[in-house]
């Protein structure tokens, strides 16, 4: 008797656990018990793919930083290259005032550590720069930048916020990795294990769309992409990005990196906007010193 109620027992947790899978454009899916049951009243999963593939507003997002004002909370950290040793950081608040369509920033406190700047003022480390150039104003800009980038620096910048802001795309002018990072890519889908399903974000109830690099790929398969993962929470109830984080890594015998971020929006009105973004990553390059940081911005007071 004690066996066949446990038999009972075991039964309900197994069928609750049951997944299931849909296709799209020659995509396997796997959906959760939750979306499965969405599935069947009419959620639409090929649409919603669809979204994910075709979705700008998480660059779009990250533009909206350049028609608003905001307090920002700036945490940089160059570390050693086992991450341990904090060897430069900068921590800052800064705002951004908009006037007539042009934006300035104020910085309102700052302190640094080790060689951040270097004698001239300017910053020693290629992330900083970077940073700097994402969510820093110098002097006041009117509009946003347009035309093509010119010089070595501007084109990386260009190419980083292609990544950053448009993950899973492929990415023009970079060699070896710029079609590597396309993961709705016919050809580099193989490599991946996609899912739909149900979760939380920040207290929002999301549909959660990932592409995971499969396990167990041998050397060959895994130089064919870029992307370890790259995952992405919408909100049921409107269907914008409310969180993502993706991590990215590839190695050669030339240059290699290994980058985590992770990203939470919010909004003010109806802007999409990012609040807190968090980089882990290092990088080693031709012609540059091997560079590993971290850094952690966060986004508030929002004003029009």
């Amino acid at each position: 008797m004690r066996k066949i109620i446990l038999t009972l027992l075991v039964i309900p947790a197994i069928s609750a656990s049951a997944q299931d899978t849909a296709r799209y454009k020659g995509m396997t899916v796997n959906l959760d018990e939750h979306v499965v049951k969405a599935k069947r009243i009419g959620f639409d999963v090929n649409g919603f793919i669809r979204r994910v593939e075709e979705d700008t507003t998480f660059y779009r997002a990250f533009k909206n930083l350049r028609i608003v004002g905001f307090t920002a909370d700036n945490d940089i950290r160059i570390t050693d290259k086992k991450g341990g040793k904090t060897i430069a950081s900068l921590v800052s608040r800064t705002q951004q005032h908009m006037q007539n369509g042009c934006r300035s920033m104020q910085v309102i406190s700052e302190k640094t550590t080790g060689n951040f700047y270097d004698r001239k003022g300017d910053y020693n480390y290629y992330t900083a720069e970077l940073y700097a150039n994402l969510f820093f104003t110098k002097g006041t800009v009117c509009g946003d930048e347009s035309g093509p980038a010119k010089g070595s620096l501007a084109r990386h910048r260009s190419q980083l916020k292609q990544l950053i802001f448009n993950p899973g795309k492929p990415i023009t002018g970079v060699p070896v990795v710029g079609s590597k990072v396309a993961v709705f890519d016919r050809n580099l889908m193989r490599y991946y294990d996609f899912s739909v399903t149900s979760g939380t974000f920040a207290g929002t109830d999301c549909y959660v769309f990932g592409a995971v690099m499969k396990k167990n790929l041998n050397s060959i398969d895994r130089a064919e992409i870029v992307y370890d993962e790259l995952i992405t929470w919408f909100s049921k109830e409107t269907m914008e990005i409310v969180g993502r984080r993706y991590s990215l890594s590839y190695k050669t015998l030339i240059f290699d990196f290994n980058v985590k971020m992770n990203v939470q929006m919010t909004k003010l009105d109806d802007l999409l906007l990012p609040a807190v973004i968090t980089y882990d990553g290092t990088w080693n390059v031709p012609f540059k010193k091997r560079e590993t940081a971290v850094f952690t911005a966060r986004f508030s007071e929002f004003r029009n």
